[in-house]
């Protein structure tokens, strides 16, 4: 595993170096050591898995307020996402900062999100898979989002009419994520 820490200061992408034969491939994708090192070891409370069958579905930009944020840890085992991370932390010299990744089945990684981060997803191809580890159990009455088209974030996403649920059409603005939270204490 190699770990490479983002231009935001607490993300990593994490490189996964897969062994290939005729047969396939074999591959480590945690190894608790390794994270110790680098200071990125979480007690993982929960995994879930999102599955998207269309090409161009966005999903997020989401995230558990104070006291119930977490961190994360996500690869795309099937397919290929373009995903965004936007700094909301509180105080943080890179607050409002957005980086994005290509995350897919073909590159073998995983992105490390520390808290306080609004995390969403642009899928790039048809079926796509992707798991997430978590430190902290979700929570109904935090859950949270901004706009993933915020003209204030001005993120580049390589789509213009995205295939999106009706809760994330509807999220809150930076603006009113500003006036509301006024970041995330983490």
């Amino acid at each position: 595993m190699e770990i490479i820490e983002k231009e935001i200061k607490g993300l990593f992408e994490i490189k996964h170096n897969p062994f290939e034969d005729h047969r396939g491939f074999f591959m480590r994708t945690y190894d608790s050591n390794i994270l110790i090192k680098k200071g990125l070891n979480r007690e993982w409370v929960q995994e879930n898995h999102s599955s998207s069958n269309q090409k161009g579905t966005v999903r997020g930009l989401h995230f558990l307020n104070t006291p119930h944020t977490d961190a994360k840890l996500i690869r795309c085992i099937r397919g290929e996402i373009y995903d965004v991370v936007v700094d909301i932390r509180k105080d943080s010299v890179t607050f409002g900062k957005w980086t994005s990744i290509i995350l897919s089945e073909k590159a073998k990684n995983s992105l490390f999100i520390p808290r306080g981060f609004a995390h969403g997803f642009c899928t790039l191809t048809e079926q796509c898979d992707i798991i997430y580890k978590h430190d902290n159990f979700y929570n109904k009455d935090f859950d949270s989002g901004i706009k993933w088209n915020d003209s204030d974030l001005n993120i580049e996403w390589p789509i213009e009419n995205p295939i999106l649920s009706e809760r994330d059409d509807n999220l809150m603005s930076f603006n009113e994520f500003k006036l509301k939270y006024n970041g995330l204490e983490v």
